[in-house]
């Protein structure tokens, strides 16, 4: 979050089992919107909800739409990488989140009949998607589990020094 600082005041932290949880939570807000053609996960963060859902949702057809918008170090000018064909018209698209909505913007335009889903969604770009599972204000930095690791955490008393006695 180095660049973007002073935009995130707050840490929402995503485990993998929560993340699975939302993601079939969407998916039991998507099972009577179908039948869908297939899906369209937004690389990289739409990949992982988009096998759970595949999966959840019986759905063999999985494409992908490649936009590059921003890095853990700075948000910048989006990016088509690869694109798909078509409007849109019977697809589910899944990302796991609209953040400003630049991106879910570029996808709009790029498909406009085509179902937008994301597991996680905030104000601004809130109104670009149509299903989504949870909302976090947008001063919340969403750290998903693929961009963490667990490490070890120092106890809070440190034993090399010396802890201070009561008289």
């Amino acid at each position: 979050m180095s660049n973007t600082d002073s935009r995130y005041h707050k840490m929402y932290p995503v485990s993998w089992d929560q993340l699975h949880r939302d993601a079939k939570a969407l998916t039991w807000k998507l099972m009577e919107q179908g039948p869908w053609e297939g899906i369209v996960a937004i690389t990289r963060g739409g990949l992982v909800p988009a096998a759970i859902i595949a999966r959840e949702l019986e759905i063999r057809l999985v494409d992908t739409l490649c936009i590059v918008s921003y890095s853990w170090q700075n948000q910048g000018e989006a990016s088509v990488l690869k694109g798909v064909e078509g409007d849109g018209q019977g697809w589910l698209i899944i990302d796991d989140l609209v953040d400003t909505g630049k991106t879910a913007k570029i996808v709009r335009d790029m498909l406009p009949k085509a179902h937008f889903a994301t597991v996680y969604a905030k104000p601004e770009g809130k109104p670009l998607v149509d299903t989504f599972v949870t909302e976090v204000s947008q001063d919340t930095w969403v750290l998903f589990p693929w961009d963490s690791e667990l490490q070890l955490v120092k106890p809070i008393v440190d034993l090399s020094k010396p802890i201070p006695k009561k008289d």
